[in-house]
């Protein structure tokens, strides 16, 4: 084999950014500006690859460049490929055990109204670990997400080599605005328009075959999200089944009141991951954390409700 052919199949890789980077704004200067080298490092890196390839990858006229036929085709691949890397490396990185980045998913009206304010309590205490959240609901599939954990409220099927941490078992209830219950309601349930999600349309349903209760609303209102819900209550817009720990701030805050008190839902709010918790040291931090805020959240609630 010519050994021209062998040195011509081997591009130096480190040329090729500055190369894409030239070829991107057809323009050595702006390339050199946007890489933080000097235009004679950048009209280097690009000869460099055209002395390998034996072409020209660049027309220069009247002080600028552009791309011939075969610079464009390479610019083509090498965007491919420095996204490709780029990609790669933060795969490897967000996996890794000691990378600074740890990716959660979690419910949305969980994570708007329990996690996220309290997010701040783990950064102060792991200023080295950076939370990166993404909110969804429902089945999730780590492994082509790409998440680290997901907190989830466990209505669903889980894989069999998923790893689950028990958060806590959620309690749920009629909650609604203090002065609302006592001066207009009548502290009567049957006086009130009930709120309802499209989300969890059999939350009203399961409250009153857990507590037992058969009054019927005066009024009812629905609403797309939970969340939403939720927010209507403490706006004194109705009354929604509030669940644990979601309105535990607002009970505690006394924007809101329990006044038929909780009664379990049978599903419990639990953490997954792909491997066990206690080999990843970020995940074991977290985990540590969010348990202690789900012990101190439950001694709130018992606080609150009895």
């Amino acid at each position: 084999m010519n050994n021209i052919h062998i040195k011509r199949g081997f591009l130096p890789l480190a040329s090729l950014p500055a190369f894409e980077a030239a070829a991107r704004h057809q323009s050595f200067s702006r390339a050199a500006e946007e890489l933080n080298l000097t235009h004679g490092a950048i009209s280097r890196a690009v000869a460099q690859i055209e002395e390998r390839l034996g072409v020209d990858l660049f027309v220069r006229r009247n002080r600028r460049v552009y791309l011939t036929r075969a610079g464009e085709r390479l610019l083509r691949t090498a965007e491919t490929v420095l996204q490709d890397l780029d990609r790669a490396v933060e795969d490897i990185h967000r996996h890794d055990a000691q990378s600074p980045i740890l990716s959660v998913s979690c419910e949305p009206s969980l994570a708007m109204r329990w996690l996220m304010p309290r997010l701040g309590s783990f950064r102060e205490q792991n200023p080295d670990l950076n939370v990166e959240m993404h909110m969804a609901g429902g089945p999730v599939d780590l492994l082509a997400s790409g998440y680290d954990i997901a907190i989830r409220r466990r209505d669903f099927g889980l894989p069999d080599d998923y790893y689950v941490t028990l958060l806590w078992a959620e309690m749920a209830g009629p909650v609604c605005d203090p002065d609302c219950w006592q001066n207009i309601l009548a502290c009567d349930l049957s006086n009130a328009r009930w709120l309802h999600s499209r989300t969890r349309s059999d939350a009203w349903d399961i409250w009153k075959k857990a507590s037992g209760f058969k009054g019927r609303p005066a009024s009812e209102q629905y609403f797309d999200h939970f969340f939403f819900a939720l927010q209507a209550a403490v706006n004194r817009l109705g009354t929604a089944i509030g669940s644990l720990p979601l309105v535990i701030d607002d009970l505690a805050a006394g924007r809101l009141c329990a006044p038929m008190g909780m009664a379990p839902t049978g599903v419990d709010y639990v953490m997954l991951s792909l491997d066990d918790p206690k080999k990843d040291r970020r995940i074991t931090r977290f985990a540590h954390w969010l348990a202690a805020e789900a012990q101190a959240t439950e001694a709130s609630s018992k606080a609150v409700i009895g």
